[in-house]
């Protein structure tokens, strides 16, 4: 390679890293619980909170399909190996991969359509933790919280040790699981919705459960808000 085609390619290199480090979003995840939560984010890992401990966490730009939630009941040993009760990313501190359910999601994506970020929360995979989801920068104001007592209000046939599932991961049908790209409300996704109206409820919740904000924005995700 040429000198001059050298340059070229760090010069893209350099200007893709500043792109990306003066563009990432700061998420601030606290556990105001009093309890502790074992935070986890994909992409991030994990830490455990005790009760008033927070995570800085940052995040490039353009980062898609991504979310943080919080475990509960959990035991890790000195490796990071162990099992939580709620929330569990294959028995991993730090996770790779998603929670499996229930766990109430944040979920984002970072400088998208028009450099807008997305986000949300989520209960397509059930409830464990009460959820406040916000941004912090100046420019954007709208946040979303999801505090009720679904825990404690879960009908029968959807609760769960340490939570409430949703009905999808109950019955696992197209009904509620919208696996033909077409489905509907039902009594049991309007059990969430009624109880957190701006969290999504079921798979087809668009349009009352998106939020979007300018690109850059930086955010918090408090658990027991």
């Amino acid at each position: 390679m040429s000198l001059l085609k050298s340059l070229l390619v760090f010069s893209i290199l350099c200007a893709t890293l500043f792109f990306a480090l003066t563009n990432a979003a700061r998420f601030d995840i606290r556990n105001n619980c009093a309890y502790t939560v074992w935070a986890a984010a994909v992409p991030g890992g994990g830490r455990q909170l005790n009760s008033g401990q927070s995570w800085a966490l940052d995040v490039s730009a353009g980062t898609t399909g991504a979310r943080v939630w919080g475990r509960t009941g959990c035991s890790f040993d000195g490796a990071g190996r162990g099992r939580c009760q709620t929330g569990d990313c294959g028995g991993a501190l730090q996770c790779q991969g998603y929670g499996q359910p229930p766990n109430t999601l944040a979920e984002y994506a970072l400088n998208q359509y028009n450099n807008l970020d997305f986000f949300d929360i989520s209960l397509v995979d059930g409830f464990n933790v009460p959820m406040d989801f916000s941004p912090t920068s100046s420019g954007c104001t709208r946040g979303i919280r999801c505090t009720a007592d679904i825990n404690g209000q879960c009908p029968n046939q959807l609760r769960a040790p340490g939570g409430c599932n949703n009905p999808c991961t109950v019955f696992k049908t197209d009904q509620y699981c919208c696996n033909s790209g077409s489905c509907s409300a039902t009594d049991l996704s309007r059990f969430f919705k009624g109880r957190c109206p701006d969290a999504y409820s079921y798979p087809k919740d668009d349009q009352t459960s998106t939020f979007t904000c300018p690109g850059g924005t930086n955010y918090r995700v408090v658990f027991c808000p």
